[in-house]
């Protein structure tokens, strides 16, 4: 199923995210990756949307209902080509004294950061485009994953693209 990748500049209001998440259920879109942060500006929250679809019409309905919403600001797709997406990754591996060099080794290849380590295990961050942090973890699959966390995309367009509308906060 093809993916799309949309940007939502909103009120930083309670129950916004709510309503903007709802709008995709509700039309059979699956949310694969949801990210909310603050932006430059305090009273604007950004949401990243990454979901799965393959009615086009009901995705344009879907982005038309959210830019109807009286908290959404700018409601935009990010075209891959045109745009930076990057996730972060932690993993904590089972990491001991005949298996540890190895590992630091595939760490070092993908630059990541072992950012704890004790005698028994080990934890990397990684940060990137969603194949990169894919393929990172086909590579350690070969090695018992303790526990790991990822977060979803979060995205902005490439500096020689005009900067997205900005409707300051009601």
């Amino acid at each position: 199923m093809p993916k799309k990748v949309l940007s939502v500049l909103v009120d930083n209001h309670t129950g916004v995210l709510a309503r903007v998440a709802s709008l995709f259920c509700q039309r059979g879109f699956n949310i694969d990756s949801l990210t909310v942060s603050a932006t430059n500006h305090p009273e604007t929250s950004r949401i990243t949307i990454v979901a799965s679809g393959d009615d086009e019409t009901t995705y344009n309905q879907i982005m038309k209902q959210t830019a109807k919403l009286i908290e959404t600001q700018a409601i935009f797709p990010l075209n891959p080509s045109e745009s930076l997406f990057r996730e972060l990754l932690l993993v904590k591996l089972r990491a001991d004294e005949t298996n540890r060099g190895a590992i630091r080794e595939i760490a070092e290849i993908y630059r990541a950061k072992i950012i704890d380590l004790s005698v028994s295990s080990m934890v990397l961050e990684l940060t990137g485009e969603p194949d990169k942090i894919d393929g990172f973890l086909d590579v350690l699959s070969t090695y018992e994953i303790l526990e790991m966390c990822r977060t979803g995309v979060t995205a902005l367009e490439r500096g020689w693209k005009k900067d997205p509308p900005h409707t300051p906060a009601r």
